[in-house]
């Protein structure tokens, strides 16, 4: 470890940005085994302290520990995501089983589990604050669940099982960026685009020569199945082609990987106490049971078929044939919209240009509801050139955080959208919160708008919302500090951040021209409001088809084996009657990287689960009979800000005055009938 590896210690850039201008490749592995040793030995001299377990010489001492490990993880993950090299993949496939094997070293040290499991037992009468409380629960929950009761020999095999894990998600996710970047679809002439606005099609020019296809048209594909021009492209040929590439990928590379890891997880739920792996997830998530789970989801399943199928008839009839093909749904359902409300999609796009939706749309949201403002710190160098440094002022003018913005798609970057932390707000550690917004916007030709679909649009709102969940964060320790929350509560915030981009107020004030700066026309706006319902039964079945394949490849039970992993998504899709030819699920296994590189394994339900909170609060919202800004203040004061730090659905019950109602996420989805 040299002494000019800016990992060594705390960054002195405003809030603890990490210095990106000083940090090299060269620089994270001997980081990360610096950081595990250094953690190691802080635990080591926590479980050995010869004074008995206190909540300061344990709890606290854990929660200051591993701050070089901390520094280095979360810029090295976030570049892995958002900039990927060869070199950085390397060393991802390197570390993650090393981390994994980390974690089992601290949560399966029998010394360090007797001081909070002796903490945990005499917790009423230790005299602690609530948020003290919550995070002894939270460290002995996550010991036990960790396999801290285990004998020995189980604890050996459950190493193995992390380890093995560790590095088939890593692998899984690399599989998959190798076959996206792989399958794009590169064309020859401007001709075939046909249908693509000429903004879009200036783009997928701008794609080409970026990715060496000088004089080519290239459109690269989107994490999820359903391509976004396949709405638009003239030729049948042409979406043929753009879907069956989607939905190709990852299924040679990942199929068998996929079903092992199934296996895997099923047998480390068992050695754990659970029937499956979804049962050992659901247990520590808001739903509490896997019957919860699936009462919520089988309800949905029939009257969104049944909407879904409406759709389809009134496709097939427009395009004048007797059933309508998966390529071509997305197309026909333009042409419908057009045709009943008079919209057409790629009208909307040259009054949603990034920058106003940006600074007129989502930041002005934040002001108007939470009283925020943000000022672009050119001065601050980010991980890439096109992330931009916001610096957030809350609105006693106090400073607040830096906000990330990299909204554009690059060969460099995984596909989809999310947000990460660079830096997680604590009082205990004395650290303000610095997050990241990744979206993949096509980018333009130097000098020219990068114009959005609505889609994007409200993506960016929804990102933000995750950011604000990270910005508002008022807690005292890291483990529960801002999205430490449940998976199927954390969406939730962000999907209620998506109602601002609806907002008259709030459209009006980014919804305009980039040439001429006229308003979108306020007809255009109506008749997007009267097109909305149509296409609902699309979207719910796409969205639960998705959410069931997570549920089958994650009910398994031990010992069971899946099979060819085609054949096995095939009939999970038969058995919930979502095996529509026109629909194909919004992730296909071989892609399916939320459940299989990311966090949400036996979670993807959480999506509408926590969609059920976000259309009761959107009510709540319009119906409380209080200014904006007054709303907004309960909202972050008694849930945003309190991130893990409570009982989440304490927390919402205390906000709403109730616990949440299904009612509003029925009638947003059309699903009353």
């Amino acid at each position: 470890m040299t002494t000019d590896n800016p990992f060594l210690s705390p960054s002195t850039l405003p809030f603890e940005l990490p210095p990106f201008a000083d940090i090299r490749e060269e620089h994270y592995l001997p980081a990360f085994e610096l950081g595990m040793a250094e953690q190691l030995a802080e635990v080591a001299a926590i479980a050995g302290d010869p004074e008995p377990a206190g909540f300061e010489n344990t709890l606290e001492a854990l929660e200051r520990s591993g701050a070089l490990l901390r520094r280095v993880s979360l810029v090295f993950f976030n570049q892995s995501a958002s900039n990927t090299t060869p070199g950085v993949q390397a060393i991802e496939a390197e570390i993650s089983p090393r981390l994994a094997a980390h974690s089992d070293a601290i949560h399966l040290d029998p010394a360090l589990f007797a001081r909070v499991d002796a903490l945990y037992r005499q917790r009423e009468a230790l005299g602690l604050d609530a948020e003290g409380l919550r995070l002894l629960e939270r460290y002995h929950a996550r010991f036990v669940r960790a396999g801290a009761r285990l004998d020995a020999a189980q604890q050996d095999r459950l190493r193995e099982l992390n380890a093995e894990l560790a590095t088939d998600s890593t692998t899984f996710e690399q599989n998959v960026f190798a076959d996206t970047r792989a399958a794009a679809l590169v064309l020859d002439s401007a001709e075939e685009l046909a249908g693509l606005s000429p903004d879009a099609i200036a783009s997928a020019a701008e794609n080409g020569r970026a990715l060496g296809h000088e004089g080519k048209y290239v459109l690269s594909l989107k994490n999820f199945s359903n391509q976004s021009e396949l709405a638009a492209l003239d030729d049948p040929a042409v979406r043929r082609r753009l879907l069956a590439a989607s939905l190709a990928r990852g299924t040679k590379a990942n199929g068998e990987l996929a079903a092992r890891m199934a296996v895997l997880r099923a047998e480390r739920a068992a050695l754990l106490g659970f029937a499956s792996h979804a049962a050992y997830e659901v247990a520590d998530q808001t739903a509490g049971t896997t019957d919860a789970v699936e009462a919520m989801l089988g309800r949905l399943v029939a009257p969104a078929v049944a909407n879904a199928r409406r759709e389809a008839e009134a496709l097939a009839a427009e395009a004048g044939v007797d059933t309508i093909e998966a390529a071509d749904w997305q197309y026909w359902s333009e042409k419908v919209r057009k045709a009943r409300y008079d919209i057409d999609a790629s009208a909307m796009r040259p009054y949603l240009e990034l920058e106003s939706v940006l600074r007129d749309g989502v930041f002005f949201a934040a002001g108007q509801v939470y009283g925020l403002s943000f000022t672009e710190r050119t001065d601050l160098t980010g991980y890439h050139p096109d992330a931009r440094v916001f610096e957030v002022t809350d609105s006693d003018g106090s400073p607040l955080g830096l906000y990330v913005g990299d909204f554009h798609a690059r060969e460099s970057k995984r596909g989809g959208a999310w947000m990460n932390e660079l830096v997680q707000q604590s009082h205990l550690l004395g650290q303000r919160p610095v997050v990241v917004n990744n979206l993949n916007i096509a980018k333009p030709p130097a000098g020219e708008p990068a114009l959005m679909t609505w889609d994007e649009v409200t993506t960016l709102f929804h990102e933000f919302g995750h950011a604000l969940h990270g910005l508002f964060s008022d807690v005292r320790y890291p483990l529960v500090a801002g999205t430490e929350v449940p998976r199927d509560f954390v969406e939730y915030p962000s999907q209620v951040n998506e109602m601002w981009s609806d907002r008259p107020e709030v459209r009006a004030n980014f919804a305009r021209h980039h040439v001429t700066g006229e308003p979108m026309p306020a007809e255009l706006v109506t008749r997007m409001k009267e097109a909305e319902n149509f296409g609902e039964g699309f979207r719910t079945v796409e969205y639960l088809a998705a959410a069931l394949l997570d549920w089958a490849w994650h009910v398994l039970p031990a010992g069971t084996e899946p099979g060819d992993a085609e054949a096995f998504e095939a009939a999970a899709l038969e058995h919930w009657g979502l095996k529509l030819d026109e629909i194909p699920p919004r992730y296909r296994t071989g892609y399916f990287g939320h459940i299989f590189a990311g966090g949400y394994a036996a979670g993807y339900y959480g999506y509408i689960w926590s969609e059920v909170l976000d259309a009761d609060t959107v009510e709540w919202f319009q119906e409380n009979g209080r200014p904006v800004r007054e709303s907004g203040e309960i909202f972050r004061r008694g849930l945003l800000a309190k991130g893990g730090s409570v009982d989440s659905m304490t927390a919402y019950a205390a906000f709403r005055g109730r616990a949440p109602e299904i009612a509003p996420l029925l009638a947003r989805r059309g699903l009353t009938g």
